[in-house]
C-alpha cells in the first residue's frame, strides 16, 4: 500500500492540488470540461510524441522544439501561398514531414555523439536550431528567399512579422465534424476529429512498442551494449526513434496551431519541450519509462492545473498573475526533480553493480 502511494505520488498531488484550486475559484463542471476538452485536443499528440525516444533509451527528447519548428515552417508556406481549409493543413503537414526528417535524422546523429548525454544535447540542439530559425525569419525571408506578402513581411521589407494569421486554417481539422451542446449555459465543442487522430497516435503507439523494432527499442532501452551484442543496429536505431518523435511533434505542433489559429512567429515553439516534458512527467512517468496512459493522464492533470492556477491565484490574492507564475514554476520543478530523481538512480544502479562485482 505504501509502496504504491510513493510510486503515485506525483500523479497523487498533482490531482490534489488540481481539486484544491477547482474547490477554491469555484469552477463548474461545464467550464472545465468545454477548456479541458479543447487542451486535450491540441496537446495530446506532442506528448506521444515522446513516448518512443523514452522506450529506445534517449530519455526525455527535448528537441521535439525542432520538430515544432518544421510543424511551423509548414504552416507559414501555406498561408503565403493562400491555400485554406483542410487542402492547406494536410499540404502543411506534407511539407513539416521531410523538414523534420532531415532534422530528425541530424539530431539523431547527434545523440549518436553524446551517449548518456541526451537530454542536455536535446535543449542546447533546441536553442542552436531556435537561432537558425530566427535567422531564417528575421532576415533571409524577403531578402535572400522571395517573400513579398505585405501582411507578412515587416515594413523594411524583409523579416516576417511577430504574427501570422492562421484563420484560414483555423479549426480546419477540428470543425471536419463539429459537435456542439450547451451545459448550465456553458458551451461545450468537442472536436470529433482531432480525437480521433488522437486515439488513431495512442493505437499506433501501442502497436509499435509490439513491432520488432519496438522490441529492439526496449531491448536497447534497457542495456544498450547487450543490445548491440544481440546484433541490433543500435545507433541506426536511436537515429529512427529521434526521427519518429521529430516528425510526430511537428504534427503536434500543426494540431496545436490549427486550432489556435495564430501563429507567434518567434516564440510559439519554444515552451513546446518543457510543456509537453512536465505534462509527461507529473502522471508519473520517469526518464527511463513512460507509457500511453501516462502521457494521456499527465496531459489532463498538466492542462487541468493550467486552468485552474490563474482562477485560484486571482481567488486567493486578487491576482490571476500568481497563479501565472505557480504553473511556470511547477512546470521547471517537476522537471528537475525527474531528473535528479534520475540522476540518483542511476549513482545508485552503478554503486549496487559495483558493489556486487567484488
Amino acid at each position: 500500500m505504501a509502496r504504491g502511494l510513493l510510486r503515485h505520488a506525483v500523479p497523487i498531488l498533482f490531482a490534489g492540488l488540481c481539486l484544491f484550486g477547482i474547490v477554491v475559484a469555484k469552477i463548474t463542471p461545464p467550464f472545465l470540461m468545454s477548456e479541458m476538452l479543447v487542451r486535450m485536443s491540441r496537446n495530446s499528440v506532442l506528448v506521444l510524441s515522446l513516448l518512443i525516444p523514452i522506450l529506445a533509451g534517449l530519455g526525455l527528447n527535448f528537441g521535439i522544439v525542432i520538430g515544432a519548428m518544421a510543424g511551423q515552417i509548414g504552416a507559414i508556406l501555406i498561408v503565403h501561398w493562400g491555400i485554406p481549409g483542410i487542402g492547406g493543413f494536410a499540404l502543411a503537414w506534407a511539407i513539416a514531414t521531410p523538414i523534420a526528417i532531415l532534422l530528425g535524422i541530424a539530431t539523431g546523429s547527434l545523440f549518436n555523439r553524446a551517449k548518456g548525454r541526451e537530454m542536455v544535447s536535446g535543449l542546447i540542439a533546441g536553442f542552436f536550431a531556435n537561432g537558425l530559425y530566427q535567422l531564417l525569419f528575421l532576415f533571409a525571408v524577403g531578402s535572400i528567399i522571395p517573400f513579398h506578402s505585405t501582411s507578412m513581411v515587416l515594413p523594411q521589407g524583409y523579416g516576417l512579422r511577430n504574427t501570422v494569421d492562421l484563420s484560414t486554417i483555423q479549426y480546419a481539422i477540428d470543425g471536419l465534424i463539429p459537435l456542439r451542446f450547451q451545459m448550465q449555459g456553458v458551451e461545450i465543442r468537442v472536436p470529433i476529429v482531432s480525437y480521433v487522430i488522437i486515439v488513431a497516435f495512442c493505437l499506433a503507439t501501442l502497436w509499435f512498442f509490439r513491432t520488432r523494432l519496438g522490441q529492439q527499442f526496449r531491448a536497447m532501452g534497457q542495456d544498450p551494449h547487450i543490445a548491440a551484442i544481440a546484433g541490433i543496429a543500435v545507433e541506426r536505431n536511436r537515429i529512427v526513434a529521434t526521427v519518429l518523435s521529430t516528425v510526430l511533434a511537428a504534427w503536434g505542433q500543426l494540431l496545436f496551431l490549427q486550432n489556435i489559429g495564430t501563429l507567434n512567429t518567434y516564440s510559439s515553439h519554444e515552451q513546446v519541450g518543457m510543456f509537453a516534458i512536465a505534462a509527461l512527467l507529473v502522471s508519473g512517468a520517469t526518464v527511463s519509462r513512460a507509457t500511453v496512459g501516462q502521457a494521456l493522464l499527465g496531459t489532463v492533470l498538466f492542462h487541468t492545473l493550467f486552468v485552474v492556477s490563474p482562477l485560484a491565484g486571482k481567488a486567493l490574492a486578487g491576482d490571476a498573475q500568481i497563479g501565472e507564475y505557480f504553473r511556470v514554476f511547477v512546470a521547471y520543478a517537476v522537471i528537475t526533480v525527474a531528473l535528479v530523481l534520475h540522476a540518483w538512480q542511476f549513482t545508485r544502479a552503478a554503486h549496487e553493480a559495483r558493489k556486487s562485482a567484488r
